[in-house]
C-alpha cells in the first residue's frame, strides 16, 4: 500500500499552489491537534444525523482539518475550504478531480456497486461503469490495496478519482441510507393483495400483512426524501405512482429532475406517511386533499405544503417546499431594476389603493407578496392576509384561512376583515365578482390593498377586474399600479462564458437599434454547481405599469388592453420581453430563457 502525503506535505502543496502562506503552515502544525479534536465532534453530530444512528466510527483526514482552518490569500478571496483543498492536491498528485452531484449519479449503480458498511468504511462510490472499467470517488486513492481489491472483485479495472470526503459520505449516507428503508419497507410489505387504488389492473392475490405509515423504515425513508430536497435547493417533491414502481421527482430552478424509484408496493406507504404528518385523512385515497407542515432543516423552520390527487395508478403527492429565506427577500433582491424598484416601493407605500401582481402559476407572485408584505411591517400597522391556502405562517401578520365549505370566502371574509380595523389588505387571489367588489371597496375606504390576478400581462389585469364587473371609474380611482411578472433562471457565475449574439438572434428579440451590431451576453458551459445546466438559481422579470392620469382616462373609456399597454409604453413602462433582454444584456439570464418565457408584443 502507497503511503499517502504526510500533513507538512500538503500544507506544502498548497504553499505552492499560492493559495497559503509558510506562517499558516506554522499554524495548522501548532493547533492541529486541538482544532482537530473539536472538528471531531462537529463531524460526528453531522453524521448522526446524517446517518440516523447515535455511535458512528470516523476519522479526521489532514485533508479536512486544513480545510477547517478556513484561510483566505487575501480579504477578496474565498476561504480554502475542503472542495479547493482536495483539487489542489489532486492535480499536484496527478489523479483527476470531480466534484459530487448526486443528481448525475446513477442510483442504482451506488448503491448496487457497493454496500452500505464497505463503502461507508472505504469512504468509497461508483460514478460511472463501462463494460472495460468502473470508476470510483475516493479521498485517498492512493489506497492500491483497496483499488487492487476493488478491481479483483469487479472483475475489471478501477479508475480512481478524487472527491471531497464529506460529499462522498453524505451520498454514502443519502443513496444507501434510502435503499435501507425501501428494502426494509419492501420486506415489511411483501404484500400481494390487489392493489385497490391502481385503476389499470387488479390481478394480484397474496398475503395479508400492511405496511404502517409509521414504521421506522418509511419514517426514515421520507425524511432522506426531505433533507434530498432541501440539500439541492428543490422547490416541490413529486412522487408520483406508475404501473411497476413510483417515481419521485424534484423541480430546481423550475426544471423538473428525477431523483429515485421506488418499489410499487412501497409506494402507498410514503403517502400515508406524508398525509400523516400533514394531519390528511390516511382513509381517503379516492379525493384530493391539501394540508401543510413543518419541519427543520438545520437551524431554519420550513413550510411544506402537501397535495394529494388520485391517478389511474394510484395517488399522487406532490410536496411545496416554502424556504422563509426564499419567501423574505430584500425588495431590491427579487429582480428590480433601479427605476422599476422605486416606482413598486411608491405604490406600496401608498396608505390606500390597490396594488395587484399578475401573472402564471410559478412566476413568483407568492414571493413577491410575502417579501412586499415583510418589507412593510411594523408594529404601528395591522396586516391581514386572507389565503387559500396559507402558503406560510408569519407572525409579522394575521393570516386567515380561507374555508369555502362553511362559506368563509374571499369575497364573505373582507367584509369580516374590514371590522379588524386593518392597515394592509393582502388577499390571494381576486377570482369572482363579490371578491374584486369587496376588495375595491376595501381599497376605497382608506385600507392598502395587495392581491394577485391570472393574466398575461399587466394591461390585462385592468380588463380582468372589468370582466369581473367592477364599474370602470372604480378601478380608475382605487388602481395605483399592476405588477407583471416572470422567472427566469440566471447564468450560473462559476461557468459564465462570453458569447456573441447572432444577426438571426437579434432579429428575433427584435432589439431595436441593434441592427448590425454584434452584442455580448453570458451563458454558463455548466458545471458541478449548476449540475451542468448553465443555470444557478432564479431572478424575476418584471413589468411595472402605473396608473398615470391617461390611463386612468382610457380606463374609464373602457379602452382595450392593447390600448392600455401602448400608453403604458409611451410613459417609459418595459414589457416583459424588453426586461428580460436588459437582463440578457447584464449578463444575468439567456436568450433561451428570455425566448421561453416572455413573448413578443406588437403594440403598434
Amino acid at each position: 500500500m502507497l503511503k499517502g502525503p504526510s500533513l507538512a506535505q500538503l500544507l506544502d502543496i498548497l504553499i505552492e499552489a499560492g493559495h497559503i502562506h509558510a506562517g499558516q503552515k506554522q499554524d495548522v502544525l501548532n493547533r492541529g491537534k486541538e482544532q482537530s479534536r473539536h472538528l471531531l465532534l462537529d463531524r460526528r453530530a453531522e453524521l448522526r444525523r446524517l446517518l440516523g444512528r447515535q455511535r458512528v466510527t470516523y476519522t479526521i483526514s489532514d485533508i479536512e482539518l486544513i480545510a477547517s482552518f478556513r484561510f483566505r490569500k487575501d480579504d477578496k478571496s474565498p476561504p480554502v475550504d475542503e472542495e479547493k483543498v482536495t483539487e489542489v492536491v489532486a492535480k499536484h498528485l496527478g489523479y483527476p478531480f470531480v466534484r459530487i452531484d448526486p443528481l448525475q449519479l446513477n442510483f442504482k449503480l451506488v448503491v448496487e456497486a457497493f454496500g452500505g458498511p464497505f463503502a461507508e468504511k472505504h469512504m468509497v462510490i461508483a460514478v460511472d461503469e463501462t463494460a472495460d472499467a468502473m470508476t470510483v470517488a475516493l479521498c485517498d486513492p492512493w489506497n492500491t490495496d483497496l483499488l487492487g481489491s476493488l478491481a479483483q472483485f469487479k472483475k475489471k479495472p478501477i479508475r480512481p478519482v478524487m472527491a471531497c470526503k464529506y460529499e462522498i459520505l453524505k451520498v454514502i449516507a443519502e443513496f444507501h441510507g434510502f435503499r435501507r428503508s425501501m428494502r426494509a419497507a419492501e420486506a415489511d410489505f411483501a404484500n400481494d393483495l390487489p392493489d385497490i387504488s391502481n385503476l389499470e389492473s387488479l390481478y394480484k392475490v397474496g398475503g395479508t400483512n400492511e405496511l404502517e405509515a409509521t414504521d421506522q423504515p418509511i419514517v426514515q425513508a421520507v425524511w432522506y426524501l426531505l433533507n434530498y430536497a432541501f440539500d439541492n435547493r428543490a422547490s416541490d417533491i413529486h412522487i408520483e405512482p406508475k404501473r411497476d414502481d413510483a417515481l419521485v421527482r424534484m423541480r430546481i430552478d423550475g426544471v423538473l429532475h428525477s431523483v429515485h424509484r421506488m418499489p410499487r408496493g412501497v409506494h402507498p406507504a410514503i403517502i400515508s406517511r406524508i398525509k400523516l404528518l400533514s394531519r390528511l385523512d390516511i382513509a381517503e385515497r379516492r379525493r384530493p386533499q391539501d394540508g401543510r407542515f413543518k419541519t427543520t432543516f438545520g437551524s431554519t423552520e420550513v413550510e411544506m405544503r402537501v397535495s394529494t390527487v388520485p391517478t389511474v395508478f394510484g395517488e399522487k403527492a406532490v410536496l411545496r417546499i416554502f424556504d422563509p429565506q426564499v419567501l423574505k427577500q430584500p425588495l431590491g433582491d427579487l429582480g428590480f431594476f433601479e427605476t422599476e424598484l422605486n416606482q413598486y416601493s411608491e405604490m406600496i407605500g401608498a396608505s390606500n389603493g390597490m396594488v395587484l401582481i399578475t401573472g402564471p402559476t410559478g412566476s413568483g407572485k407568492t414571493t413577491t407578496l410575502y417579501s412586499t408584505l415583510n418589507h412593510i411591517a411594523s408594529p404601528r400597522i395591522n396586516i391581514c392576509t386572507l389565503e387559500d391556502p396559507i402558503e406560510m405562517v408569519n407572525e409579522a401578520f394575521n393570516q386567515m384561512p380561507m374555508q369555502p365549505k362553511i362559506g368563509f370566502t374571499f369575497g364573505s371574509a373582507l367584509k369580516n376583515v374590514l371590522r379588524q380595523d386593518p392597515d394592509v389588505i393582502m388577499i390571494g387571489e381576486i377570482r369572482d365578482g363579490d371578491t374584486a367588489e369587496n376588495a375595491i371597496q376595501a381599497a376605497l375606504t382608506g385600507h392598502l390593498v395587495l392581491s394577485t390576478v391570472h393574466t398575461n400581462d399587466a394591461a390585462s389585469a385592468i380588463a380582468r377586474l372589468l370582466d369581473l364587473g367592477v364599474f370602470p371609474f372604480l378601478v380608475s380611482g382605487t388602481l395605483l399600479g399592476v405588477i407583471a411578472q416572470r422567472l427566469v433562471r440566471k447564468v450560473c457565475p462559476l461557468c459564465a462564458r462570453d458569447e456573441m449574439l447572432s444577426a438571426e438572434q437579434i432579429d428575433m428579440l427584435n432589439i431595436r437599434g441593434a441592427e448590425g451590431r454584434r452584442l455580448k451576453v453570458k451563458r454558463g458551459a455548466g458545471c458541478p454547481k449548476c449540475r451542468g445546466t448553465g443555470y444557478h438559481g432564479r431572478t424575476g422579470v418584471f413589468e411595472v405599469m402605473r396608473m398615470t392620469p391617461r390611463i386612468q382616462r382610457l380606463v374609464q373609456e373602457k379602452a382595450t388592453a392593447q390600448e392600455i399597454k401602448r400608453e403604458a409604453v409611451n410613459d417609459g413602462m418595459l414589457t416583459l420581453r424588453e426586461y428580460a433582454i436588459k437582463k440578457l444584456a447584464r449578463g444575468e439570464t439567456t436568450i433561451d430563457e428570455v425566448i421561453s418565457v416572455t413573448d413578443e408584443t406588437h403594440l403598434y
